[in-house]
């Protein structure tokens, strides 16, 4: 699933890459006993990481592992390697003692390649030592039962070594590709810098985080911000960096005239324009001087005061950076912001929203908000509109209003049980054409599985917060390898 990074108008930032350790198996008796076998399963190893390589992976080979001395050598090498993913290509039988001081060295998520050559054998042209070429599923059994008595992790993928020609070997590389894919979303988001802005919505119970847990779960690093380091780069903001965002917002939004349907939403005025430009400016260079990867933000202010008029221009900004690949999530909701971040790093976007209504006529649910969206998933250009005041906030000044383009969605909570545990919430449905809210605010229009009341039943049961993130594809799976990756709990609706 691939963004539409045009529509941003901005240059996205790079997207790190999984590190993948490798290490394929065989037992070291059948080399004297059946010349070239241990040459062929090498080739075949070789194949599998170049297959690798091509789905993105940065590959660490510890090369074929045929007993259990080779097997502590291997796990000490790859303990060192910044490993996201572990590798075990079954070539032919080994046995688990060569396998599970590795594992149990290495400490990462470990996949099991129980790959054959062959879609099946030709039973009356097979002698033994093409046979052991083939029989990878031998010893697959006896692995995960050394994995589950030691309380190890582990998954096991069954197919055909190559990709073409078998629908057991595309189905195989297509699990494996998911699985790259999920390495390389728990890598961005453990080693993510997320900024808190401000503070949290006075009152929302929900939203109240405890960084210490995020970090732990997730590996995310947590940057506390004062008003004042973004106020002092507003101020600081020149005229041709004002000049520059205010061409982006051309180039990105429609600029709107008076909703039809709502006096508060009106055609922005030019100063409001201006201001949430500046501020825009202030933004990407609190961003980039704290080398932020998301951004979680509110600040009330008072009477009209700088920081209250900062906190009432930031929806713009937020609304660039987020298209530019850092996500920002409105009214402090830290929970959220990692939601967003998984959602962008698997490529599908991830804009800050909350439940808006339900149409029972229709079988859908209505999710929005008057914060950031994410332009490069947008149906169409999004419209800027002004706000006389913003709904339970103070100030006034522009805001976003858009949908999700149409097809398949997911949406993504984060939320934590009463153990402390972060959660992940996660429901696949399409978004569907027909009229939205024209209020200012983002607003799309959803259908899930299951009608609107089962629907908000079954997600209320999970305990969420009211965020979430919205994004593109149905990525339900992606995500729940990424669950699995960082030892987080999820829960499907």
């Amino acid at each position: 699933m691939a963004l539409n990074t045009a529509a941003t108008g901005v240059a996205r930032r790079p997207i790190l890459t999984a590190r993948v350790g490798v290490f394929g198996i065989g037992l070291e008796t059948y080399w004297a006993q059946f010349a070239g076998l241990k040459e062929r399963l090498e080739g075949y190893q070789r194949r599998v990481e170049t297959q690798l390589t091509e789905c993105g992976a940065v590959v660490v080979s510890a090369g074929l592992v045929d007993n259990a001395i080779a097997a502590r050598v291997a796990g000490d090498q790859l303990a060192r390697a910044d490993l996201d993913l572990l590798v075990c290509y079954v070539g032919t039988y080994a046995t688990s003692s060569q396998v599970l001081p590795l594992v149990g060295a290495v400490g990462r998520p470990t996949l099991v390649l129980n790959l054959q050559p062959v879609p099946a054998l030709d039973y009356d042209r097979t002698d033994t030592a093409e046979w052991l070429a083939n029989c990878s599923a031998c010893c697959v059994p006896e692995l995960a039962g050394a994995f589950v008595r030691s309380g190890i992790p582990f998954n096991v993928v069954s197919g055909v070594l190559e990709e073409a020609g078998s629908e057991a070997g595309a189905v195989a590389w297509r699990q494996i590709r998911d699985w790259i894919a999920a390495a390389r979303t728990a890598r961005a988001l453990s080693r993510s810098r997320v900024g808190f802005l401000g503070h949290t919505y006075p009152g929302m119970l929900d939203m109240y985080s405890d960084f210490t847990m995020v970090s732990a779960q997730t590996g995310a690093h947590v940057e506390v911000l004062e008003m004042d380091d973004l106020v002092v780069r507003v101020r600081a903001a020149s005229e041709s960096e004002v000049s520059a965002i205010r061409h982006l917002t051309t180039e990105v939004f429609e600029i709107s005239e008076d909703s039809p349907s709502d006096p508060l939403a009106r055609a922005p005025r030019t100063e409001d324009l201006d201001w949430a430009a500046r501020v825009a400016v202030g933004l990407e260079h609190l961003v980039d001087d704290y080398q932020l990867d998301a951004l979680a933000y509110y600040y009330r202010g008072l009477d009209g005061n700088e920081f209250e008029r900062v906190g009432a221009g930031i929806t713009l900004g937020a609304t660039l950076l987020t298209g530019r690949g850092v996500p920002c999530s409105g009214e402090g909701d830290l929970k959220n912001a990692v939601a967003m971040t998984l959602m962008d790093r698997l490529g599908a976007g991830g804009s800050y929203t909350e439940f808006y209504a339900m149409d029972f006529p229709s079988g859908l649910v209505l999710l929005g908000h008057d914060g950031p969206f994410h332009p490069g998933i947008a149906d169409s250009r999004p419209l800027l509109r002004g706000l006389g005041l913003y709904h339970g906030k103070r100030g006034s000044g522009v805001a976003v209003e858009a949908r999700v383009k149409l097809g398949p969605i997911t949406l993504l909570g984060v939320t934590q049980t009463i153990e402390g545990r972060l959660k992940l919430l996660v429901a696949e449905g399409d978004s569907v054409a027909g009229p939205i809210l024209r209020i200012g605010n983002t607003n799309s229009r959803l259908r899930f599985p299951l009608g609107p009341a089962e629907f908000m039943e079954r997600w209320c049961a999970e305990g969420p917060t009211h965020h979430a993130a919205l994004g593109t594809g149905h990525q339900a799976r992606s995500i729940g390898l990424v669950a699995k990756i960082l030892g987080l709990d999820i829960a499907f609706i």
